[in-house]
This record gives C-alpha cells, sequence and structure tokens, in this order.
C-alpha cells in the first residue's frame, strides 16, 4: 500500500509538460516547483487554506491535474490545466465536510469531485 501524496518523498526533477506521467505516481510526489512550464501561482494553490505544498497527481484527457491539501476528507482545492493551452483551467474546492464546488471544463457548476473530473474527461 503506498503512503498518501502528501507523505511521498519529493522529487524536484525538473519535468516538461510533455513528459509529466498519465498516471499518480505511487513512490514519490511531483512538486509543482518541478514542473518548468507551471502557471503562476500554482506552488502557492492552497496557501489560503494553510497548504504549503502543491502536487502532480494525474492526466485525464488533455488536462492536468493538481492538489493542494489532503486527498482524503479535508480542506483542499485542485486545479487542472489544458496540457495544450496552459491558459486554460478550473479548479474545485473540496471543504472539511466533504462538500465541494467548482466550475468544470464544460463550464457549469459541480458540486460532486466526480461530476467535476467527469467534465474533463468529456471536455475537448
Amino acid at each position: 500500500m503506498s503512503p498518501p501524496a502528501e507523505d511521498r518523498p519529493l522529487d524536484h526533477t525538473p519535468v516538461h509538460t510533455d513528459d509529466l506521467p498519465p498516471t499518480p505516481q505511487r513512490d514519490k510526489a511531483i512538486p509543482a516547483e518541478a514542473w518548468v512550464e507551471a502557471p503562476a501561482g500554482l506552488a502557492t494553490l492552497g496557501a489560503d487554506l494553510g497548504h504549503s505544498q502543491t502536487y502532480y497527481i494525474r492526466r485525464i484527457g488533455r488536462w492536468l491535474l493538481w492538489r493542494a491539501g489532503p486527498a482524503a476528507k479535508g480542506d483542499a482545492r485542485y486545479i487542472a490545466f489544458a496540457a495544450d493551452d496552459l491558459g486554460r483551467s478550473c479548479s474545485y474546492r473540496v471543504r472539511p465536510d466533504g462538500t465541494g464546488d467548482g466550475i468544470g471544463a464544460d463550464g457549469a457548476h459541480h458540486t460532486r469531485f466526480r461530476a467535476w473530473k467527469e467534465a474533463l474527461r468529456d471536455t475537448t
């Protein structure tokens, strides 16, 4: 069983957009600071929530998914960037009570994280 992303060793090896892996990394965490083309502000995505680190999660279709905060129940923020247009992004906030909301890649307001991720998958 692999540890949660926030407990995995950080791999600060510089990585370019095209080299970000398609699936979650179970043995290490890729911090925002390692992404060479990272948009401004990514590293401080969760600062207002008390989180000092933003981690790469995975690709969903053309989208690159990042998280600041715990994956399990807790206060966290997710952001996804279109790999082919880093100026295009959408975010989702999860609150400690498990509720959440955000505008999806489809432009719709989502209150279920799964629906928000499905919008990433389905939006080209």
